[in-house]
């Protein structure tokens, strides 16, 4: 203790500074760092869980860490574009969108309390509604349904379920619906769980998330369709962060929680975590395959495009997705 004294009055005597721990971060110690979290649901309740994880980031780099919330994913997005956010928890199919449009990386993964690699989408409706108890039912009475899609940059809540559930079925939900809606996840529960939506896409996590903030709305509403794994939720930075900022808030991610801290831990496991992994872009290798899919998909029922325009745009998205595929089966070799 007397050694850090001794460094940081050093440091002050030549007009530096090393923050609490001595990790401030490198360019200036008194800058705050914003970080990024998406809106899947009200800002009150994300900063109630986010702020004691983000306090702890604050004393530990020697800066202030400070939420930065937009009204949808795509201002994240944007904040990072114009680096307005530093560092961000994305979903995959925003992060995508921060790593190909804002300058983003993704550099670790969230891991479920539970140990899962991964998340589902659902689909939820009205626990009382005997009509609807699976997808065949739902499309049955769509024309009589009103739908509540997620944020178009959400995976569980927009890609997901508009590939698996819409486009493998031919189905466009704006045409198929009595109405189609946009919204976050936790204001697509709620509005599922009132009566003003008779069909939601939805969660897994936000579910068990709605079991601790709303627990007399869970028992509302039952699930009708469940998707395959979806990788765990991804955390990007900048790519034009110093360097050593990166090194900083790179341990302070993947040492958060790992020392069995029982506070940290507890921290994690209100946001529905254990403690990170690190990870890179490849997290995005199968999302990207479901967004090439479903623009395949897309074309081949497009009748504004004549038979060669049509092959050669098919034959460019085929060439993408083998490419992603060779990615992948060295990935998984590599695991191995």
């Amino acid at each position: 203790m007397k050694l850090k004294k001794l460094l940081n009055g050093l440091a002050a005597g030549l007009g530096l500074s090393l923050g609490i721990a001595g990790t401030a971060l490198a360019d200036d110690a008194a800058r705050a760092l914003n970080f990024g979290i998406i809106s899947t649901e009200s800002s009150q309740n994300l900063k109630t869980l986010w702020q004691p994880f983000l306090a702890d980031m604050s004393r530990e780099l020697g800066v202030e860490v400070k939420p930065f919330f937009a009204s949808d994913y795509a201002g994240i997005i944007q904040g990072m574009r114009f680096d307005k956010v530093d560092v961000a928890w994305f979903g995959n199919k925003s992060a995508m969108e921060a790593v190909d449009r804002a300058g983003g990386e993704i550099f670790a993964q969230t891991i479920d309390v539970t140990g899962n690699p991964g998340y589902w989408s659902v689909l939820i409706t009205q626990a009382s509604n005997d009509r609807i108890n699976n997808i065949d039912d739902m499309f049955k009475h769509a024309g009589e349904l009103n739908f509540g899609n997620g944020d178009p940059n959400s995976t569980s809540g927009f890609l997901v379920p508009g590939y698996y559930v819409f486009a493998r079925n031919g189905v466009d939900p704006k045409v198929a619906f009595k109405r189609t809606t946009n919204a976050g996840h936790e204001t697509n529960f709620l509005s599922v769980a009132n009566g003003q939506l008779d069909i939601a896409t939805n969660n897994t996590e936000n579910v068990d998330r709605i079991a601790k903030t709303h627990p007399d709305k869970v028992e509302k509403v039952k699930v009708i369709w469940t998707s395959p794994l979806i990788p765990s939720d991804p955390i990007v930075w900048r790519k034009n962060l110093p360097e050593a900022d990166k090194s900083k808030i790179y341990d302070f991610i993947m040492g958060y929680g790992t020392d069995g801290d029982a506070q940290h831990l507890t921290v994690l496991k209100a946001l529905g975590w254990a403690p990170f992994k690190p990870s890179s872009d490849d997290q995005l290798l199968p999302i990207r395959q479901l967004v090439l899919f479903k623009e395949r998909l897309a074309l081949v029922g497009d009748t504004t495009l004549n038979d060669t325009q049509r092959q050669a745009k098919l034959a460019e998205i085929d060439t993408q997705l083998a490419t992603l595929n060779r990615r992948m089966a060295a990935l998984d070799a590599a695991a191995r």
